[in-house]
């Protein structure tokens, strides 16, 4: 039996304006799901699905920042899915919680209500670690979570592609020295690609890519400038202070109306980069 005060704990995200029950052994929510969420472009009215959502963490903090969503938050283990339940319910955010394998099939999906066509955005946060070069946790469910098969990358894309309408946003995280993966796993019914790579500090080699892809979509790939998660002393920017308190939001959450009509503008005046 699961002793709930010792097996567990309550985190506080977004400055405290979201407050997860999350395991305190296994896959903890960090800052890759709350980055995710604030690269999401979303608004009240949209059907939004979190593919592996864990405890509930990018989902929910996308339902925190945009009232009015119609959120599904996917999970392959019970035992997360029902935390990512009771969070919803915690902090008042409206949301399906399905407990669903994202490599399920089509008839799967349908039977949770996940329909081919229906969905306006998904988010997902893969497990994304090369397994050639990193060894694999002992804890079940840290491994599931992190650690990707060959085939891991292409199957929950997929998925996203499957249930996604036409001209619907895929927004995903990824490790950087992955992008190519990820532009192959993407070159398959997706385009409008815009893309955010994540240093950890100036200077360094990105650590992870953020990417957002339409359905569809045809517009140029946009490569965006790179958000640093810390300046020269290791202290964080306050660029993402701000974010990881729920207070700002990344480039690729700006509405895409917005964005395609300020490209043109941009290449007309000569402009060589910069945020949309």
């Amino acid at each position: 039996m699961i002793d709930v005060v010792t097996d567990f704990t309550e985190d506080a995200f977004l400055g405290g304006q979201l407050r997860l029950k999350q395991k305190r052994s296994g896959h903890r929510a960090g800052h890759d799901a709350i980055l995710l969420a604030a690269a999401t472009e979303a608004q009240a009215g949209d059907r939004v699905v979190d593919l592996g959502a864990g405890v509930g963490t990018a989902g929910l903090a996308l339902g925190r920042r945009v009232a009015g969503i119609g959120l599904s938050l996917v999970e392959i283990d019970p035992e997360l899915a029902e935390l990512a339940r009771a969070n919803a319910a915690a902090n008042g955010i409206a949301a399906d919680t399905i407990v669903l394998d994202v490599t399920a099939d089509a008839q799967a999906f349908a039977a949770n209500g996940l329909v081919p066509d229906s969905v306006d955005v998904v988010l997902m946060n893969p497990p994304f670690n090369d397994p050639a070069r990193h060894r694999g946790s002992p804890d079940r469910a840290r491994r599931t979570a992190h650690v990707a098969s060959e085939e891991t990358l292409n199957a929950w894309v997929h998925a996203a592609r499957r249930i996604l309408r036409s001209d619907g946003a895929l927004t995903l995280i990824w490790r950087a020295d992955g992008i190519a993966e990820v532009l192959t796993a993407l070159s398959r019914g997706f385009g409008s690609l815009s893309i955010l790579p994540v240093h950890g500090e100036a200077g360094r080699p990105a650590i992870r890519v953020l990417v957002r892809a339409v359905k569809g979509g045809r517009a140029p790939t946009r490569l965006l400038p790179g958000l640093m998660l810390n300046d020269e002393s290791g202290v964080p920017k306050n660029q993402v202070t701000e974010i990881l308190e729920g207070r700002a939001f990344l480039p690729l959450a700006e509405p895409r109306r917005l964005t395609a009509e300020a490209i043109p503008t941009a290449a007309l005046a000569g402009s060589s980069g910069g945020s949309p």
